[in-house]
């Protein structure tokens, strides 16, 4: 190499230097965070689902869509958009399954929750059970003891009144089972067309007794994420029941009260962090909730995630991921790392938690972003979905 060459080497290795640095500055975001090469496709996708997700939330459409009632990103944008908007206060602000009030000292928990699923009467439940026990479960996760519960009723004329007191039978019924009182109601009736037989809203109320404070935005790197038990059970059961498809199948909905679980689980584990219960949009958006408010990033094993041979199979035949498919009668908890084993064997003593299991853990890196370990070694992430494949499962 003559001493020319050298220093032509030489330069040239000096140049590179200087584009390196100044695309190094060049690829830290507002925030002085620094990103990886852009030639990384992984990468790129992950910081356009960033970007998408901090854009201020707004409805496209001008007319309302059946995805605007599924749970996925319609859901939120709709919710965010319009209805957080509209109603900003720091109690709504956390968006969890119930809002947390204190009176007097007294901490309490409200919700409140409408339900339409279709068809009325289904394999294991009908929509008289799923309204009380949606509204139990919903204070349940909230660290509360459910107490009171409303019931709305919107009938449609015509409506048989041999089905009507089905559902009334099946609401009292659930009541008793749960230790709750429906203590207040109403009744709607709308013309003939104008609904679709019957419509139930129920609220409820319950004390929060417990020193805890519960909510997906405490999730913390390190912590283990736990579901209940088997997943995807009454979407399909729903799916199904509806008979526009043909498939047999032995599923059930698993639509039944968390309150006794919830109870074992806080009793064994106080530090618990978050509950949800599973409902519409399924385990996949609760998980992508977690992450999004911590701002935190999720890892699950598709491995690890208890899903019936019943519900895999017709959820292959009809093209869904069982990841979100709703349930009526499961949560997903985030614990310590260290608390794990001992919230796992708790809820495992309880009848609705007999299948629980670790799925995952929360970790710091891809913060904002779920990611699923596959069968097959790799990973994909695991995204809201913009609607449902199953409405009107609730």
């Amino acid at each position: 190499m003559t001493a020319g060459d050298q220093r032509s080497w030489v330069d040239q290795a000096l140049h590179e230097h200087d584009e390196h640095e100044r695309l190094d500055e060049l690829e830290r975001d507002a925030g002085g965070r620094r990103q990886l090469p852009l030639a990384d496709p992984e990468q790129q996708v992950l910081d356009r689902i960033d970007r998408a997700r901090r854009r201020r939330p707004r409805v496209r459409e001008e007319r309302i869509t059946m995805s605007h009632g599924a749970g996925g990103k319609a859901t939120q944008t709709l919710i965010e958009a319009i209805f957080l908007d509209a109603f900003r206060n720091p109690l709504l602000e956390p968006l969890e399954d119930a809002a947390e009030l204190t009176v007097n000292a007294t901490r309490l928990a409200l919700t409140t929750d409408s339900y339409v699923v279709k068809p009325l009467f289904f394999p294991g439940g009908d929509i008289g059970d799923l309204a009380v026990n949606g509204t139990v479960n919903d204070l349940s996760v909230a660290g509360a003891t459910p107490l009171y519960l409303s019931a709305g009723f919107i009938l449609e004329e015509g409506f048989p009144v041999a089905d009507l007191s089905r559902v009334v039978e099946s609401m009292a019924a659930a009541a008793a089972a749960a230790g709750v009182r429906i203590v207040t109601g109403d009744t709607k009736v709308v013309e003939k067309g104008k609904a679709d037989g019957c419509y139930v809203n129920t609220a409820g109320v319950g004390l929060i007794e417990r020193d805890v404070t519960l909510g997906v935005a405490r999730a913390r790197p390190g912590d283990a994420i736990i579901v209940s038990g088997p997943i995807g059970d009454h979407g399909i059961t729903i799916m199904l029941a509806r008979g526009e498809l043909d498939i047999e199948a032995d599923i059930s909905s698993d639509t039944a009260p968390l309150n006794g679980l919830v109870a074992e689980l806080l009793n064994a584990v106080p530090s618990v962090r978050a509950m949800r219960d599973a409902t519409r949009g399924g385990v996949a958006t609760i998980l992508n909730e977690i992450a999004k408010a911590a701002n935190v990033g999720v890892l699950v094993s598709e491995d690890n995630i208890p899903v019936r041979a019943e519900v895999r199979g017709a959820s292959e035949l009809l093209g869904i991921d069982p990841m979100y498919v709703a349930c009526e009668g499961r949560l997903v908890a985030v614990v310590p790392g260290e608390e794990a084993d001992h919230a796992v064997a708790a809820m495992r003593g309880h009848p609705l938690g007999e299948q629980a299991a670790v799925i995952g853990h929360v970790r710091a890196e891809q913060p904002g972003i779920v990611q699923l370990k596959t069968a097959f070694g790799g990973t994909r992430i695991v995204d809201l979905l913009v609607g449902d494949p199953l409405p009107r499962i609730c």
